[in-house]
């Protein structure tokens, strides 16, 4: 069995998150700052990337279909 690229990259973002809430926990209020950025920031991206994702997908099937 092939491991999956996409499951690798989000169990790796997960990981991410889990360690920037965590030293955001830890009572540096400065680390937790800036751990919530990036964790907005990682959001918008992943939001981004879906959306960029559905729209494409609907862009090449329909140009799919015109193929004779």
């Amino acid at each position: 069995m092939i491991p999956s690229p996409f499951l690798f990259c989000v169990s790796y973002l997960i990981g991410r998150v889990r360690q920037r809430a965590r030293s955001a926990g830890a009572g540096h209020p400065e680390s937790g700052a800036l751990s919530l950025e990036w964790i907005v920031i990682a959001g918008i991206l992943v939001v981004a990337a879906v959306a960029a994702g559905a729209f494409f997908t609907t862009q090449i099937s329909s140009w799919e279909s015109k193929i004779p």
